[in-house]
């Protein structure tokens, strides 16, 4: 598949080439090719199983491909995260909140600053209070997980992923990843998630790549599209491209018909 908005190499986030995943005789990703721009905000769609949300894994450092290459920043991926040294700054946005019930917010969002020896717990309390004031939540530090709503518990994920670490040798802005960040929400709440990851992707100066069924959230909060069907990327283009393709594969997503080459598999 071609570069997104025709970026050259040395401007590349993402470059994933030819990869293959395999579970025992089972095959979820085939001969992928990807390529994500410094600074754009990727959406990758398609039904459910075909392997969507194990790409965001592959590129966090959680899984390795049973062929192919990885890169990040030109950096090939050639172990799992926590067995790199100074790892690529991944951060990985769940469908679920995934807050810890026990630690108030402000432990919440600064749980790794809090073990780096290079912060005081000033520092820590300064960072973390940053982001949640601009994910909108400032002044709640101290508050539980329990007393938040949905929504805003979502929006301390959103602050979790964001607050900046030290890194010494890592210059490169954060790559984020959301995965199903609208899923199960209404209308009202999915346009406020979607206007989050737009302004958290640009508050980090980073690159966003957006799992995804729902459509607004693919119109609003991304700028390119990936169609993935049976392992493989089918198309590829811009949101605009997107909405116009006459693609089946998109035609049939879009429409949420019925009728098309996506069929459920069987048996």
């Amino acid at each position: 598949m071609g570069r997104p908005s025709g970026a050259a190499a040395e401007e590349l986030a993402i470059q994933v080439r030819d990869v293959d995943l395999r579970f025992g005789r089972k095959s979820v990703l085939t001969n992928l090719n990807l390529d994500v721009g410094i600074g754009q905000k990727v959406a990758i769609v398609g039904p459910s199983g075909t392997g969507k949300s194990t790409i965001l894994r592959l590129l966090a450092g959680l899984l390795l491909p049973s062929a192919g290459c990885i890169s990040l920043y030109g950096r090939p991926q050639t172990y799992l995260r926590e067995d790199q040294d100074n790892p690529t700054d991944v951060r990985l946005v769940f469908q679920s909140p995934a807050l810890l019930a026990s630690l108030s917010v402000a432990e919440n969002v600064g749980f790794i600053l809090r073990h780096s020896q290079q912060l005081s717990p000033a520092d820590v309390r300064a960072r973390v209070s940053r982001v949640l004031e601009e994910v909108g939540l400032k002044g709640i530090e101290d508050l539980m997980p329990g007393q938040l709503s949905g929504g805003m518990q979502k929006r301390v994920s959103f602050a979790r992923a964001l607050v900046e670490e030290p890194r010494s040798d890592n210059h490169h802005p954060p790559i984020l990843l959301f995965d199903e960040p609208t899923a199960g929400l209404d209308p009202v709440a999915c346009t406020r998630i979607e206007d989050m990851i737009v302004k958290t992707t640009e508050f980090a100066g980073g690159t966003a790549v957006v799992v995804s069924h729902v459509m607004s959230t693919v119109l609003r909060a991304t700028d390119y599209v990936i169609m993935l069907y049976g392992g493989c990327a089918q198309w590829e283009g811009s949101v605009k491209e997107f909405e116009v393709t006459d693609n089946p594969y998109v035609r049939q997503f879009r429409s949420a018909s019925l009728e098309g080459p996506m069929q459920p598999e069987v048996g």
